[in-house]
């Protein structure tokens, strides 16, 4: 199906893809995982031409092969409807069954002559075009596919839309689950999905799954969400940032877990055996030279015998110093593990506050001219606790916290904060960073403190040289994230309210994020979907939907013994 050879890609002095090279195979579905900033972004865009690479050959096959594309952001400016955009997904199926009505009534008008069929009469030739049409229609999907799209948009949360609305007019996530919808709706013979996992809730999340798990044709998916890698792929490549290339494991996301740590082991072990093999051979090296200057410098010239004897024990050095040399320049050489640091997040501890954080009582909210988007909301946080809210997309989680930090008020009843309480806010779509301002200026406006102690501060934040001079809206949306972070760090907070504050971190830098969060002693509370980090994080969580917020059983801990809050 797709055949890569020998990829390479940089821009200016920054090489960011160096001999990539895989095979997607048919109906396989396979993930793309790498830490952020890696190439994986760049790598698919150079799949779909977006991008041209300096070096290396992209092959799809067979010819006419069609690829369908989500990327990692959707567009804003689409001027058509749901409804349009819905059609426009499925225009080549309705061009088809158009095609077949038509040859359908000419067959229905056409009769047999005294002509023989096979000399081309009118019969036969409309018979020829109803034989092909119906190919056609059916090679697209047939009337399976005409009424998929009623299917498709309920599971991704998009049925209850209105279908005039039109498409500038939906949120970032609607957005994305309308794009997903629409190539999921055309059926590519390859699907190319950057992130797509973002902004679905949990019910979208388990009906994609379900979909892809009978999707008939080639998948490859860049994600960080470990369950839904674990759940829809059957092979992960792995894009290394030492080499620049990918490497293929078998299995989802436990598997190469799995194995990566078994070769780290492996690597250590075989590091520690050449070390103690190098330092016994550099020991030996020394003993003998130390030896042959002793003799050297306790003899004189009347003792020829010694001095031979110490000549030969320095040429024994020499040579096995060289014999070392040769051994620590070649391939046989094990490189000492390299320990790659994600984010360093350490929120330390927060500004002294009360015992009681948070109080809500009977509060309901609704925007003008629509219903309650919620009523009778109750619940009080205290320090230190940890909640989680989670519930379908649309159904008012930001809301809530809009509510909780300030910036909406409620329609009926009261939201008290405790004595002391100072708020930290991390948005979902990153509103709260100026797009204008450069990553230094942003830093320095949460602290007062030197251009240099920020520059310093920042690299723990994987912010490098002159990276700090990069204009928010220039940085791509993990480094948005991690600005967010660090800004929260230098704030000083006792409530942090977090709203999807994992979307576009990789693996590692989810687990550090985690970690962080289980070190901080303040209260917590978060909107999010990964199912690995609820399960960790949160022993109490509500769920908004249908107006309500009730108190759910919390997640199952994680299998793999995080330590729980």
């Amino acid at each position: 199906m797709l055949h890569v050879q020998h990829l390479a890609k940089s821009y200016g002095p920054r090489r960011v893809l160096g001999d990539v090279s895989f095979v997607l195979n048919d109906a396989e579905h396979v993930g793309l995982i790498g830490p952020n900033g890696v190439g994986k972004s760049t790598l698919v865009r150079c799949l779909v031409g977006q991008e041209q690479p300096d070096e290396g050959t992209i092959v799809l096959q067979p010819t006419g092969a069609r690829i369908g594309y989500l990327p990692q952001a959707g567009t804003d400016d689409d001027q058509r409807t749901l409804a349009q955009v819905v059609a426009d997904a499925q225009a080549d199926l309705r061009a088809a069954e158009t095609d077949l009505e038509h040859s359908t009534q000419r067959l229905a008008a056409a009769t047999p002559d005294t002509t023989d069929q096979s000399d081309g009469g009118p019969l036969a030739a409309a018979l020829a075009d109803y034989d092909a049409a119906l190919a056609r229609f059916e090679a697209l999907g047939g009337y399976v596919r005409q009424g998929r799209a009623e299917t498709v948009l309920d599971g991704l949360g998009l049925g209850t839309l209105d279908p005039a609305l039109p498409v500038a007019r939906l949120s970032g996530g609607q957005r994305t689950r309308l794009g997903l919808a629409t190539l999921l709706l055309g059926e590519p013979d390859l699907l190319l999905l950057d992130e797509p996992t973002n902004h679905l809730d949990t019910d979208a999340l388990a009906w994609l799954e379900s979909f892809l798990g009978g999707y008939p044709h080639a998948v490859l998916v860049v994600s960080h969400d470990r369950a839904f890698l674990d759940a829809t792929v059957s092979r992960i490549l792995y894009l290394d940032p030492e080499s620049q290339s990918v490497i293929s494991y078998p299995g989802g996301y436990g598997d190469f877990a799995a194995a990566r740590a078994h070769e780290r082991a492996l690597q250590a072990e075989s590091w520690r055996r050449q070390q103690e093999y190098v330092d016994h051979v550099q020991r030996d090296i020394g003993r003998l030279k130390s030896q042959a200057r002793s003799i050297e410098q306790s003899t004189t010239a009347r003792q020829p015998g010694l001095r031979k004897f110490a000549r030969k024990k320095a040429a024994v050095a020499k040579s096995r110093e060289k014999k070392l040399e040769r051994y620590l320049a070649s391939d046989e050489r094990v490189e000492r593990p390299n320990q790659r640091w994600s984010i360093n997040l350490d929120f330390g501890p927060p500004p002294a506050g009360g015992r009681a954080m948070l109080e809500l009582q009977d509060v309901a909210f609704g925007y003008p001219g629509q219903p309650p988007l919620f009523e009778h909301v109750s619940f009080e946080l205290r320090y230190g606790q940890r909640l989680a809210l989670t519930g379908p997309n649309g159904a008012g989680k930001t809301t809530l916290l809009r509510l909780l930090d300030g910036q909406l008020q409620p329609t009926h009843g009261t939201i008290r904060l405790g004595a002391g309480v100072r708020l930290g806010v991390m948005a979902q779509a990153q509103e709260t960073l100026d797009p204008q301002a450069t990553v230094l200026e942003a830093v320095l406006r949460e602290r007062a403190m030197s251009e240099q102690d920020a520059r310093s501060f920042l690299p723990a934040f994987l912010f490098y040289g002159e990276d700090v001079f990069k204009r928010v809206g220039d940085c791509s949306f993990g480094e948005r994230t991690r600005l967010q972070l660090a800004r929260l760090v230098l704030r000083g907070c006792n409530l942090l309210l977090l709203d999807e504050p994992i979307n576009h971190l990789d693996v590692d830098s989810r687990e550090h994020f985690l970690e962080a969060l289980q070190a901080y002693d303040g209260t917590v509370v978060v909107v999010a979907h990964d199912r690995v980090f609820l399960r960790a994080f949160s022993r109490r969580t509500l769920e908004v939907r249908n107006g309500r917020v009730t108190p759910v059983a919390a997640p199952s801990p994680d299998p793999l013994g995080t330590r729980g809050l």
